[in-house]
């Protein structure tokens, strides 16, 4: 099983996906970014698996797990941890408790200062039921007290598996703010905004080489969510949501294949 992209495969059918969407729980996140309305949306795109990753948290993961389930898509809980390089890393579960549990372990790491709302957004907790159930006091996105390797470790410990988000961007990218591709922690995926860089950054630093790749969104308004245009194929034989959701890790921590 592998990537789209020249890999071989033995896999069966065709998962397109996005695994960085940010909900309205992000100040930087639209507030129409409401699960219900992610959820929708991606089925309008044509999409089957998608993870919710807002900036240090995973409060929203709950209800954006009911909106999945009801316009049919494959939902991953996630988070995009800030480590306290200022670097981005998202943080991936196979099980939503796996993710509720790392989510309150965060929480002892984060540096609460309180949000602006004027300046900085809303932070907005929605329900199952798609209401609007409370609002995070304190500003997500900044760093936390963790490094890349302490996040990587961490991660594992919960049940988790994480790699660098859109190293090709300069904000945050642990290549603009390392200077370089580290090679510890072992990180054996990396992500792209853009797919087509892949090479330039392979060429430039080739211990990127082997190493799995996900190009994802980073969407903070709804138009933004990925069109159905990358894939994962993946034996989903006897179907199951949870068998997909396996098989998807299985390939992210499986690197390059063929």
């Amino acid at each position: 099983m592998s990537f789209a992209g020249g890999y071989i495969s033995f896999a069966m059918n065709k998962y397109f996906y996005d695994f960085h969407i940010h909900s309205c729980l992000s100040p930087c996140g639209d507030n129409d970014m409401t699960p219900e309305n992610i959820a929708g949306m991606a089925s309008l795109k044509g999409l089957n698996i998608l993870a919710l990753t807002d900036h240090n948290s995973c409060k929203n993961c709950p209800a954006f797990f009911a909106a999945c389930k009801k316009n049919g898509i494959i939902p991953i809980a996630g988070m995009e941890l800030t480590t306290a390089e200022d670097i981005h890393i998202v943080t991936l579960f196979e099980s939503l408790d796996d993710a509720m549990r790392f989510d309150e372990r965060i929480q002892s790491e984060r540096n609460l200062i309180e949000n602006r709302i004027d300046i900085f957004g809303d932070q907005i907790i929605y329900d199952k039921d798609d209401k609007q159930s409370g609002i995070e006091k304190h500003l997500l996105p900044n760093a936390t007290n963790l490094s890349v390797e302490q996040g990587f470790a961490l991660a594992n410990e919960y049940g988790g598996f994480c790699y660098p988000a859109h190293i090709d961007r300069e904000a945050n990218g642990i290549v603009a703010t390392l200077g370089t591709f580290p090679d510890a922690p072992d990180f054996c995926c990396v992500e792209y905004r853009d797919g087509e860089k892949r090479a330039e950054y392979e060429k430039r630093f080739p211990n990127l080489k082997g190493k799995a790749v996900i190009v994802s969104s980073d969407a903070h308004y709804l138009w933004d969510i990925n069109e159905a245009e990358n894939f994962l194929v993946i034996d989903d034989e006897p179907y199951s949501g949870d068998r997909v959701r396996k098989e998807v890790f299985k390939l992210l921590k499986g690197g390059e294949q063929g």
